[in-house]
């Protein structure tokens, strides 16, 4: 029992490093973990080089690949992306492996010390946010060196040694016992950290370990199946991808390759059998990706025929989903992208209630009541999201993002309101077949064009982070409200002159109040982006 005890509580002082190491390494990357999202083209060789930079950022290729089938999911990346950053992904885990045969367990809690010291005194954002990946990079190693002195004892177990030695003997028993263990603790690194303990107190020899290391490959693609449990066919078709690709790449070295690579290791490192798993590691995951990467497109072809059927279209959720939490930065892209989306269907759904009024189009106004459900569920998933987001380990300008966020998807809700409003005031219109004269629809049509105008301008300056942009939006809203004053006052006088019929004298002046409503959301989602612009000076 003292030897597990001891093993736990070093994995978690492993694992717990690893995400404070995580955590720092994300932060001080940032806005260029954002910007990686524009990366991912159909250009393979850069989808596996964004692959395998962005896991060595987050430390876990399971992490990465579930981030992935959330990507794929929320219709940020394409399943011929996908791929490519799945195979990038193997890759970048073994920075992971290599990091832990340094042997510096000696110097970790000097290490942790400075790291420290210096996040509680430093002033800067950036060197505490480095400081804080020193601290879990050593953390890290105290968990290793725990791990190893409590599996230290069972080098005098005989039966535990004879274990692992016949693993050399029976290569597939060997992949069965990585698999099951990365499939228990549900992380290739945290698997990976236990072999590598094992190596480090001679425990294990290198031709046990390498096929516990394809297991160990095998288990993390289990990870990102259950994950797309319950995502779309695409999502699925990713993960059933990279249980694919992590496969065939096992059955290649265990039937030709595995005799090569002990050879290669052992020659690079002959008495050091960490470095020679961590060397293994990285050699299976490139060549593997270098042997495979030009046959992708079959092993696309093999997942859809693995996730038959079509791709589910909606016009609701688009971009954002709760597996891309595991990186506050990319999440916070994906959560202004979703806020764009939202505010397009509240667009198409108020040209849908402005053309039912001024036509009396009965199908666009019904269009108009099903596109303001879909706003409002719409907003109800995005601000769950936000707090999601919130909760999470988010840096402060992305903190300031999402508070900005939580106020821009209030003003888009309630322009689809108004929509919905106007679309009710044009069924009254149709339902009791009100006259409006030529000169009323056509002061209606002028200011309708340019609340429309200012709202359409103030997502492309929300989008672009246009502050030229903004400020017109912010001018237009004025002169929506200038002339929304001089028309009411005209019209109040044709009625009083009983020029029009009093009960469409009513339902013109509640459309300007709402297309005036309009212009002061578009108004704020304006001096939103002003702030943006100017916190980023």
């Amino acid at each position: 029992m003292e030897i597990l005890f001891g093993v736990l509580g070093g994995l978690g002082l492993f694992l717990y490093g690893m995400n404070v190491m995580s955590n720092g390494l994300q932060k001080a990357a940032g806005d260029k973990l954002k910007s990686i999202i524009g990366l991912l083209t159909t250009n393979r060789i850069m989808a596996v080089t964004v692959g395998a930079v962005v896991t060595a950022i987050v430390q876990s290729s399971s992490a990465s690949t579930v981030m992935v089938v959330g990507f794929v999911n929320a219709g940020m990346m394409k399943l011929t992306q996908a791929v490519g950053v799945i195979m990038g992904a193997n890759i970048g885990t073994t920075i992971t492996a290599q990091i832990i045969t340094f042997k510096i367990e000696k110097y970790a809690p000097i290490i942790v010390g400075i790291a420290v010291a210096v996040w509680l005194f430093s002033k800067n954002r950036k060197v505490k946010q480095l400081a804080e990946a020193f601290i879990g990079f050593g953390i890290l190693f105290i968990g290793m060196k725990l791990m190893g002195d409590a599996l230290r004892p069972l080098r005098e177990y005989e039966p535990f040694r004879e274990m692992l030695i016949n693993f050399g003997e029976h290569p597939f028993l060997a992949i069965l016992a990585g698999f099951a263990i990365t499939v228990a603790v549900q992380s290739s690194t945290a698997s990976t950290g236990i072999l590598l303990a094992l190596a480090m107190e001679g425990l294990i020899p290198i031709k046990s370990g390498l096929p516990i290391l394809f297991g160990i490959n095998m288990g993390t693609t289990i990870t990102a199946i259950l994950s797309s449990i319950g995502a779309s066919n695409t999502a699925k078709r990713a993960a059933a991808f990279h249980f694919l690709f992590n496969l065939i790449g096992t059955l290649i070295f265990i039937s030709f390759l595995q005799g090569p690579t002990y050879r290669i290791i052992t020659y690079l490192t002959p008495n050091d059998i960490p470095r020679q798993i961590a060397n293994a590691h990285t050699l299976f995951n490139i060549t593997t990706t270098l042997l495979l990467l030009p046959f992708s497109g079959l092993l696309v072809r093999a997942a859809k025929k693995i996730v038959p059927g079509e791709e589910e279209t909606t016009r609701g959720i688009k971009y954002i989903d709760n597996r891309i939490l595991e990186t506050p930065s990319i999440a916070t892209a994906s959560a202004i992208k979703e806020t764009l989306h939202m505010g397009n269907v509240a667009k198409e759904s108020l040209e849908n209630a402005l053309d039912a009024f001024a036509k009396n189009d009965q199908k666009k106004l019904n269009e108009t009541l099903s596109l303001e459900k879909v706003v409002n569920e719409l907003e109800r998933e995005l601000s769950a999201y936000l707090v999601k987001l919130s909760n999470t380990n988010i840096s402060q300008d992305n903190r300031e993002t999402v508070t900005g966020l939580f106020n821009t998807i209030n003003d888009i809700e309630r322009v689809g309101d108004h929509a919905e409003n106007i679309a009710e005031l044009a069924q009254y219109k149709i339902d009791n077949q009100l006259i409006f004269s030529d000169k009323a629809l056509e002061e209606l049509d002028k200011i309708a064009g340019l609340a429309l105008r200012a709202y359409v301008n103030s997502l492309t300056a929300m989008r672009n982070l246009d502050a030229s942009l903004a400020m017109k939006v912010i001018e237009n809203e004025g002169q929506v409200d200038f002339m929304e004053k001089n028309l009411r006052a005209s019209h109040i006088e044709r009625l009083n002159k009983q020029q029009c019929m009093p009960t469409s004298g009513v339902i013109y002046l509640d459309v300007l109040s709402n297309l005036e409503r309009i212009a002061d959301h578009s108004s704020n989602i304006a001096m939103a982006v002003l702030d943006k612009v100017k916190a980023q000076k």
